[in-house]
């Protein structure tokens, strides 16, 4: 049994032979796509951070964005570290506006 799953352009074929591996595909590439989509958003949300110049937006983006990173890291999208690093450089940019 061959199933097709259209993304970006191209077509992954899978070869899973049983019903518990095709579901496992299905869910793996939800997850896959729910992660990236969370992980970009943080993204757009720090680089806004880092260009702002107004203290109170960057203090109130700065809780929104640490609190992204937190569940990013939760989830075990990034690591736990990454996000205190990330959250400890925007803190200081916040401080020094």
């Amino acid at each position: 049994m061959q199933s097709y799953f259209k993304e970006e352009q191209d077509f992954k074929v899978n070869m899973a032979n049983h019903k518990s591996a095709l579901k496992r595909i299905r869910s793996s590439e939800a997850k896959r796509l729910r992660n990236r989509y969370q992980s970009k958003t943080t993204r757009t949300f720090i680089k806004r951070l880092m260009n702002t110049t107004d203290k109170a937006e960057a203090e109130t983006l700065y809780k929104q964005v640490s609190g992204m990173l937190d569940k990013l890291a939760k989830n075990n999208i990034i690591h736990k570290k990454n996000a205190s690093n990330h959250k400890s450089k925007l803190a200081k940019k916040v401080a020094a506006l």
